[in-house]
């Protein structure tokens, strides 16, 4: 269990000085909202106009990230089914979401990989897309306002990895400002329960986006469990070099060596092994947690063993 005694401040210093997924990804929702909030007030200080034609209320910059519910302006801005995942321009819509991203993302990384993490935050984001352009081209409720609605925060991506933490450890306990402690999963239930019930009202794109957000965090860790891992490689797809610009670059360095030639080991290369050598034990603890301790193999233990001995 995390321990929050620590003095928040210097927690927080801590962690945005550590290269992680998660920081990083507070890192980006951070810049990406000063950023846009900076060319509102240069729009807004040149007396620029800034608002789409017809549509009072967002921002050029906003209209073109956010992620339509109509299919004929999504096949013309499809890159907003990634970029609305990153964007907010309200403070206190960022503020909510980083809180809730940094809280369970700290426990998502106590139990599984960063890897994990970043590929929940990825789908579970473009889940909720889904699940919003859907409900505005099903319902008819939604079909006077399709054609000028959009999406926009990581509130989908943030409920897919709350969600998946409480369904893959339901009984972690956590304190809870007036609450006291409480599990997990009654936590997880209670933001279903609050987006179920307010589709009603305001902003009903943005809870059912949230909804699919959860729907996926559920389902990932179900099928995880029934050994199915539909983790994206995010190795094959380089997001390392887009992270590149949020993280203070480091001359190479060594830390052991390579087993096949003897050269010390790059930097690269040792975050490399790092991360291979945590996803084995990761699936041992995995294996350990269904099964218990008992079906391990000889070379497994032994593993586990020497891996204890490293910490």
């Amino acid at each position: 269990m995390m321990n929050y005694q620590q003095n928040p401040l210097n927690e927080l210093k801590r962690f945005f000085k550590a290269s992680t997924i998660l920081n990083k990804l507070m890192i980006i929702n951070i810049v990406v909202f000063i950023l846009i909030n900076i060319i509102n007030l240069i729009f807004w200080l040149f007396q620029i106009s800034n608002n789409p034609q017809g549509l009072p209320g967002i921002s050029l910059i906003t209209y073109y990230l956010s992620v339509p519910a109509s299919l004929e302006s999504l096949l013309m801005r499809p890159w907003t089914i990634i970029t609305y995942m990153f964007l907010q321009e309200d403070f206190m819509h960022i503020l909510f979401n980083m809180m809730v991203l940094y809280f369970g993302g700290r426990i998502f990384t106590e139990y599984m990989t960063e890897k994990k993490l970043l590929s929940t935050y990825l789908i579970g984001g473009l889940t909720g897309a889904l699940f919003f352009i859907a409900a505005y081209n099903v319902f008819p409720v939604f079909q006077s306002t399709m054609s000028y609605t959009v999406a926009l925060g990581s509130s989908a991506s943030v409920l897919a990895v709350l969600i998946a933490i409480a369904t893959y450890v339901p009984e972690y306990s956590v304190v809870l400002f007036l609450f006291g402690r409480v599990k997990l999963k009654y936590v997880a239930l209670a933001v279903i329960l609050i987006d179920l019930l307010s589709i009603a009202g305001g902003n009903s794109g943005g809870h059912i986006a949230h909804l699919g957000g959860a729907f996926w965090g559920f389902t990932y860790i179900r099928m995880m469990k029934k050994g199915k891992d539909f983790t994206l490689n995010t190795d094959a797809m380089n997001f390392k070099k887009y992270f590149k610009f949020f993280t203070k670059q480091k001359k190479e360095t060594s830390f052991g060596f390579n087993a096949d030639n003897g050269r010390p080991l790059s930097d690269d290369e040792y975050n490399s092994r790092k991360v291979v050598d945590q996803e084995k034990t990761d699936r041992i603890l995995e294996k350990i947690s269904r099964s218990g301790y008992g079906s391990l193999t000889k070379s497994e233990k032994e593993y586990l063993f020497q891996s204890s001995k490293k910490q």
